[in-house]
């Protein structure tokens, strides 16, 4: 892989000097891991950790042996009926066993990961919106949940002709194959049927988060993964030689394509750090352990795992290997950046990026200002702007430097729209510049800023949660006049759900009560809000809608109140506003009177220190 120096966009315009098919000819994602693999056969591809206790005993993959399993895992799937057009559903957590699936369907059709810690019944929405045609999924393993999901919902999925038990003995009169004992039956050297894959051939149908009704279904082409894998060894400086570490889940973008397809394609070396990555504590308890013992270069994390990493002792282990953290899907507190950087003595890489548009498409340069708090300068070959929308949401005109406006996205890592037709409505400005939905705003030097966001997903910890999966079953609820989920700041997840209702005329719902009646109708646990604000009216537009940024303020108020209780002792009072700002998006103003004898100075570093993991923006105006 060429190794290029990025410090400013100008080197960014370099590189597009060389027209992009000239300078990455490879059209799959199957193509681009075969000549990763025959840099070194024998090298370790995998280094797969079975739980944060074994980190020293690792299962070890050699990028022969994963080309093979990719291989047999395509012939098997092309042998079950998948074609170009089909659909093969990936049920499992981090396992070498993923990445056969993954790649082995993408090679003979289409693959569709999902996330296993969602409910059966959305798994079972997915899979019908996909219309999955082979299932991938563990089998009955002790602390997994994976398999008695599959066995509620088999029968409720039309399309569905097999499923691949993984770690699972086969039953093939019911239609189960056991992964390990079936995909021997073929062929190793490479794949036994004819495929010619083209650039603009889908290759995977990712969920974009939790939704209602049809679930929303990325739609992503082979060359829309390729280049990103590629993009992001470049902007992330990576070579051959690296080892990057895997925390991730697999079913997400980050996960399969900063630590799987990107390496992969490079001959580099990846270690899978548990089935359960950075959700299992004792790989977070070792994990500076690990970089050593691995001598890692990279990991990919969001800003929740580096929240928790900040509490790890390093001790003795030598980390000095290690030279970037990949840190995006959420906002990063500048306070948390800089505190972890000091920590670890490692640059964090900060950035940008969505489903929709294969994974990035900003970061703050490896080599270059690094400008803590944005979320960098766009990826080469892909254009990003910021544009004003009208009352409407049609084009008006692009942003003025430094002014907010939607953040668009258009070049070779943008997604081919949703399954369902519906779901592209509004999606696309001037024809075929991507909609993020995000608003943000761009300096004179190319560095984008994130200030808020115009579409409603409430983003915990990396993981998309639709609102409408909040409101619905609070809708269902008797007495709920209105009902309306948003984000609140969080210091480890960056934000989680909470959710404001507002009762009908002569009822007496308590929040405590609609908790009860709602969590269990909820489809997925990560959605289920943390709290449930039963108010006397809701806050509406002019024009009758909910108008959601007052509920985010006044949850954001609530949770930044009760962190300031740290501080009772040393003020007489202190009293906090949250509203919009026109560069922050949002800004919260605290006013402080300090108690006798305690000085600003010495009032406003405990502030500091209580919410510097948040990433709301916030003043503090010390009275007298």
């Amino acid at each position: 892989m060429e190794k290029f120096t990025i410090r400013t966009l100008a080197d960014i315009e370099a590189i597009e000097k060389v027209p992009l098919r000239e300078r990455l000819n490879v059209d799959s994602t199957y193509e681009f891991i075969r000549r990763g693999a025959q840099i070194d056969p024998d090298r370790v591809a995998l280094s797969f950790l079975f739980s944060g206790e074994a980190w020293e005993s690792p299962v070890e993959v050699p990028y022969k042996e994963l080309l093979a399993k990719i291989h047999q895992t395509a012939n098997l799937c092309r042998d079950m009926g998948v074609g170009p057009e089909d659909v093969a559903t990936v049920l499992l957590p981090n396992l070498p066993q993923t990445h056969y699936a993954l790649w082995g369907a993408e090679a003979a059709g289409i693959v569709n990961p999902i996330n296993p810690m969602l409910t059966p019944g959305t798994i079972r929405d997915i899979c019908n919106a996909a219309r999955t045609k082979i299932l991938f999924a563990l089998g009955e393993f002790p602390g997994a949940d994976i398999w008695p999901k599959v066995e509620a919902i088999r029968s409720e999925i039309p399309t569905l002709e097999a499923i691949v038990r993984v770690m699972g003995p086969s039953d093939e009169a019911n239609g189960i194959y056991g992964f390990e004992e079936t995909v021997e039956r073929y062929g190793r050297d490479g794949l036994a049927f004819d495929r010619s894959i083209g650039p603009d051939e889908i290759s995977s149908l990712y969920h974009t988060g939790g939704t209602t009704g049809t679930p929303k279904l990325a739609r992503r082409t082979h060359f829309n993964e390729v280049f990103m894998a590629w993009a992001i060894g470049v902007m992330g400086e990576m070579e051959p030689d690296d080892t990057l570490m895997c925390g991730l889940p697999l079913f997400h973008v980050n996960g399969t394509t900063v630590t799987g397809l990107c390496p992969f394609s490079m001959g580099a070396h990846v270690v899978l750090l548990s089935p359960r990555g950075y959700r299992d504590p004792d790989i977070m308890k070792n994990f500076f352990k690990i970089v050593e013992r691995y001598k890692a270069n990279f990991f990919s994390s969001v800003p929740t795992v580096l929240s928790v990493l900040l509490d790890i002792p390093i001790g003795d282990a030598d980390i000095s290997s290690l030279k970037n953290a990949i840190c995006g899907a959420a906002p990063l507190s500048v306070e948390l950046f800089q505190r972890f950087e000091a920590h670890s003595g490692l640059k964090v890489l900060e950035g940008y990026g969505l489903t929709e548009g294969a994974c990035a498409s900003s970061v703050n340069p490896a080599e270059g200002e690094r400008r803590v708090g944005s979320i960098g300068i766009r990826i080469p070959y892909q254009e990003m702007k910021t544009v004003i929308l009208d009352e409407n949401g049609e084009y008006a005109r692009d942003a003025g430097v430094g002014e907010i406006g939607v953040i668009a996205i258009r070049g070779p890592n943008v997604f081919e729209g949703y399954v369902e037709e519906a779901h592209n409505k509004g999606l696309w400005i001037q024809g075929d510049w991507l909609n993020s939905g995000d608003l943000g705003r761009c300096d004179p030097e190319g560095y984008f800023w994130l200030t808020g966001r115009k579409k409603e997903l409430i983003i915990r910890g990396g993981h998309n949660i639709d609102p409408a999966t909040i409101e619905e079953p609070l809708y269902r609820i008797p007495g709920v006049q209105l009902a309306a989920a948003v984000g609140r700041p969080d210091p480890h997840a960056g934000e989680v759900p909470v959710a404001y209702v507002q009762a009908q005329e002569g009822t007496d719902l308590t929040g405590e009560a609609i908790m009860e009646k709602v969590k269990d109708a909820i489809g997925e646990r990560a959605a289920i809000p943390k709290e449930i604000h039963v108010i006397h009216e809701i806050p509406l537009t002019p024009v009758g809608k909910i108008f959601k940024p007052a509920l985010r303020w006044d949850a954001t108020r609530r949770i930044y109140e009760k962190e300031l209780e740290g501080i009772e002792d040393a003020v007489e009072s202190f009293e906090i506003a949250v509203g919009e700002h026109k560069v922050f998006g949002t800004e919260v103003n605290i006013t402080v009177r300090p108690a006798g004898g305690v000085t600003a100075e010495e009032i406003t570093r405990r502030i500091s220190d209580i919410l510097s993991r948040y990433t709301v923006h916030y003043t503090v105006t010390v009275a007298s």
